[in-house]
Formats: C-alpha cells, structure tokens, sequence
C-alpha cells in the first residue's frame, strides 16, 4: 500500500485530498469517504470534524494519518502535565471553545495541538487572539476530550452556601418590569442563577428543577436520568429568581396563572453558549420551572454511538434506507427517542435529500434540515405540519410524537406515497406500538403497508469503568433475571457501581437498550388479523428479535450497566 506523500504545513488541503488519504491508508472504505465529504460539505465543517464526529476511524489512527500527511508533530497529551504548559498565552476560554492545548511559544509562533489542523477558521481564531503566527501538533481527539474534562473537574465546584442573599429585598417579584429584572446582573439572585446553570453543565445534568414549596425551596439536577438535591435557597428569592429566567427566555414576567415555554441561549463563561429550553407551571407556592440544558453535540451523532448491537444497527439502517416507510421509535419520556431520531436524520442529511420536521419544540438546530415548531395555539399542530410538508416536495418527514388519529393518518398517507417518514411513540416495547396503533383507530391495512420498523429502547447508566468491582450473584438469582446457561458459561462476571470522584454513585453516562423490530410479511399477516400483542412478540422472538430485556442482559454482560439496573427499566 502506498503512503500518503507529507505536505508541508501551508499548503492548502482540499477535502477530496484528505479523504483520499484515508481510504488509500485502508482506514476508510470509498463509500464512506465519500458520504463523510458530502456530510461535511453540507454541515459546512472540516472533513476531519465530520470524521472525527461520525466515529468510523479511531482516533489515534485518525492523528498519526494527519501527522503523515500534513508533515507535522504528534503530541500525546497523556504524557503531559497541565501544570507545566503556559497558562498566559491564550485566553482559556477560547482554549475551551476551539478545543486546542497550547503547547508553548519559540521565536514568536504559538505551538498548539489540536484534533484538526486543516480547520482555517480554528488558525484565523488563534491567530487574531495571539496576534503570533502559529505552528501546529495533531492530538488524539479523544485525549482533547478527556484533557477538558478534566480540566472541568479541577475547577472549583458550586457551593451554594457561598451566596449571601441578605442584602436581597425579600419582597414579590411580580412588581418588576421586564428592564428592572433584566438589570440585577450584579445581585446575588442572579449570580446565584448562573453558578446553578454551569455547575449543572459541568456535571452534563440534562435538566435543572427550581421548586418552591411553602416553607422551602429546592434546586435539582437530572444526571444519568437521576435527579439530585443541590442546594436549598431561601424561599423568598423564588420569584425574583422566576422574573429573571423568564426575562431571558423571552416570557411574560407578569402572567403566573398558565404555563408558559420558552428558550435561552448562555455564555456561561466556559467558552461555549448553552442552549436552553425552558418551561414554567403555577403551582400552590410559586411557579415551578425546569430548564433542559441542549447539547448541540447531540445532533452530531452518529447511529453507530448509540449502542445498538452490530444486527440491530444493521436493521435500523436498513429501513431508514429505503425510499419509503415509517420508522418508530417508541419508550417513556427521557429513553432518547429524539436523540435517535437525530442521529437517523444526521445520516440521511445530504445535500440531495429534502427533510422536513414538526417538532414540540425543536430541541437541537440542525443544519441543512427544515424544521418546524408546531404551534396549537395558532393552529399549526402536526397533522398541519405534515399536510404543509407533502406540499414542498420532501424526501424524509420527521414528526416528533404520533399524538393523535389525523396525525397518524397522515404520516401513513406519506409513508404509502413515496415518503420516508420518522415518528416516536409512547409504547412499552416494539410489538405493542401495533396494537396502540390500531387501537387509536388506523385501519390494519394501513398499519401493516406502512410501518417498516419499530425501535423501542431505554436509557441505562453507565457503570463507571474507573470503580466498578466485580460482583458475584447466585447462578439462579442469574437464571430468574432472563440468563440461560449458554450465557452463564463462565466466561464473564457481572459488575456493581462502586462510587468515586470521576462519577456519581458508581455510574457516568447512559447506554441504550434496544428492541429492534422489523415489520416482516409474518408479522404482516398478524396485524392483518388483528392479533395481539403478545402473539406479534412471539413472531418477532421466532425471527430472532431480542426483548428489552434481553437487549440489556447483553449490556449486563458486557460490564457496560449492572443487573440492578436493567431489571428496574424491562420487564421480563
């Protein structure tokens, strides 16, 4: 096999040149390269970004093919120490933003290590902050990640009892103007706010509850699907804290009596803007609300980075890659629904292809994809969105929840005529979502000429692989929890959460569970008949279709989640 020539630092790269490297160094196959340049070119990012993004090369692989290519060094930052590298020549928050490590400065030129060293706009960035010129060094993009991680971890963590609310005027909040609330930046309340929000970043939560109560308040964050106390702020701040959220979020600070939503995006001063949805509800003591934090990462993501297993990743690709159909992904609020959703959207978004969303409301802005926010109210709910839709000539639909009977009736119309169509569900499992179907009043035939696959699936934590210790359980404690002896075959051993400094309560992140479901003439015939859903479950099993159960004794196996765990999200 011929390597890749080095080219010096300053020549232009072009994308088809990069991708040509890495298919000619057997890293990635030609159809690859090429879906991975068209993406790029239509997210308007690096090839290396899209690369790096979609997962498909290791990324040492991906660093030491840069290394050849462009002539420069390979820095592995695992060798060094933090406290050693000059913290004064660039602005740390910019650092964060872009990603990079500065290496240190010779004869006036920066050195820097970044994952990317053909992104222009990442050098333009440098250059202009430096005021240096700048000689580049490749790390692993893993190892990037890792570095600002921990670098997180080391920074100071929230304390709420840091903040003195005494020089606050615990009077009703209700009396302030949208500009007198919006100009308290300098008052413990609000200084209060933003050290919640990044502290709730820096600890990846997914959403943060501000609750009031009749002697007491409370702040919790959602993390790995648990929610956890944090602090304890007088009550009386409850609502100039409501006045100064909801100003950020655009809402209307004088009206408590409904529940409003809306969205606000903070630089909360760790080099990048947090988009926030927000949602407040009257309760008996004040107005409850809750604000999702939105990783605008989460729309970059690739099927292969959800968990699925290699045949179930293989049926989901299958399906979103027929011309026509509908594919369902169902489970209980926060399984991720609409994390799969994207990253079925993120493989399908080129160039070439129209898609089309109805969304409630669109949590992550995705390049290169319509999307609509549906809007009761004024009358755009989803059937309205769909009807608008067909009209604008799409190729994929993405509805965000099948709710209704005329929404459901549309979808299907779309999947018969031509459409790829996406939808979620609220559903226990895959062989359930036929029988809901029929029983919100479509028509068999039409449930069985257009539902090509159904995905179920639930969120698991993560054991921590820092401190999971081995655990020993009963052979038949094993048997009753769904294992059968060729599984209990000695080859493997299940693991218990510990508990460290890198997690919490002995697990860090989530992985998916998943029951994949194709709709096969079998199973066709079962709908046709108006079987249930037990009998379509028994098809589905016969064709070798695992239950969600089975999908997480897998993970069980695996040393990914503990026993405890998957037994409390399936059933049996």
């Amino acid at each position: 096999m011929t390597e890749p020539s080095p080219v010096p630092p300053g020549n232009a790269v072009t994308l088809h040149g990069l991708a040509r490297a890495f298919v000619s160094s057997g890293l990635l196959s030609i159809a690859s390269a090429e879906a991975l340049s068209r993406q790029a070119t239509a997210h308007g990012v690096s090839f290396i970004a899209e690369l790096s993004a979609a997962g498909d090369v290791h990324a040492s692989d991906v660093a030491r093919t840069l290394s050849t290519l462009l002539g420069i060094p390979h820095v592995d930052l695992e060798a060094l120490d933090p406290a050693q590298l000059p913290a004064d020549l660039l602005d740390p928050k910019l650092c964060r933003e872009l990603r990079i490590v500065v290496l240190g400065k010779r004869a006036g030129r920066l050195r820097v290590a970044t994952a990317d060293p053909t992104d222009a706009q990442t050098l333009d960035k440098v250059k202009f902050a430096s005021q240096a010129g700048v000689d580049w060094a490749v790390a692993d993009h893993d190892q990037l990640s890792r570095w600002f991680d921990e670098a997180a971890r080391r920074t100071p963590a929230f304390d709420p009892a840091q903040f003195d609310f005494s020089d606050t005027d615990p009077t009703d909040g209700a009396g302030l103007t949208a500009v007198e609330a919006n100009a308290i930046d300098d008052k413990p309340v609000v200084r209060f706010l933003n050290g919640v929000l990044l502290d709730a970043c820096q600890k990846q939560a997914s959403d943060v509850h501000f609750e009031p109560y009749e002697h007491s308040y409370r702040v919790r964050f959602r993390i790995d699907g648990q929610l956890r106390e944090v602090a304890h702020p007088p009550p009386f701040i409850k609502d100039r804290l409501a006045s100064r959220i909801k100003v950020l979020s655009r809402l209307d600070i004088a009206e408590k009596r409904v529940p409003q939503d809306g969205r606000m995006n903070l630089a909360l001063g760790t080099g990048q803007a947090v988009d926030c949805r927000v949602s407040t509800l009257p309760t008996l003591f004040g107005e409850k609300i809750v604000i999702r934090l939105l990783d605008a990462g989460t729309a970059r993501l690739d099927v292969d980075a959800l968990g699925y297993e290699d045949e179930e990743k293989q049926r989901l690709l299958d399906a979103i890659s027929r011309p026509h159909g509908m594919v369902l992904v169902t489970g209980p609020t926060g399984s991720g629904k609409t994390v799969s959703l994207y990253a079925c959207l993120h493989r399908l978004n080129t160039p070439g292809v129209n898609i089309a969303t109805a969304e409630d409301p669109a949590e992550i802005h995705l390049p290169g994809v319509n999307q609509v926010n549906v809007n009761d109210k004024a009358g755009l709910s989803f059937a309205a969105a769909l009807r608008a839709f067909l009209r604008q000539d799409p190729d994929v639909l993405m509805v965000g929840e099948i709710r209704d009977l005329e929404t459901a009736d549309i979808a299907t119309k779309a999947a018969q005529t031509g459409h790829l169509v996406l939808s979620t569900l609220h559903t226990n499992d895959a062989p359930s979502t036929l029988t809901r179907l029929r029983h919100m009043g479509m028509a068999p035939f039409n449930i069985a000429s257009s539902v090509i696959l159904i995905a179920a699936q639930r969120l698991a934590r993560r054991l921590c692989a820092a401190c999971r210790a081995p655990r020993a359980l009963p052979r038949q404690s094993l048997h009753d929890a769904g294992f059968d002896d060729d599984m209990l075959d000695g080859s493997w051993q299940p693991y218990r959460p510990v508990g460290c400094n890198a997690c919490h309560e002995g697990y860090r992140g989530r992985i998916g569970i998943h029951q994949v479901m194709p709709v096969s003439d079998a199973i066709r015939a079962l709908i046709l008949a108006e079987r249930s859903a037990t009998d379509i479950a028994r098809q589905a099993e016969a064709e070798g279709v695992r239950s969600l159960r089975q999908s997480g004794l897998r993970k069980v196996r695996q040393g990914l989640t503990s026993l405890e765990e998957v037994m409390a999200l399936t059933n049996a």
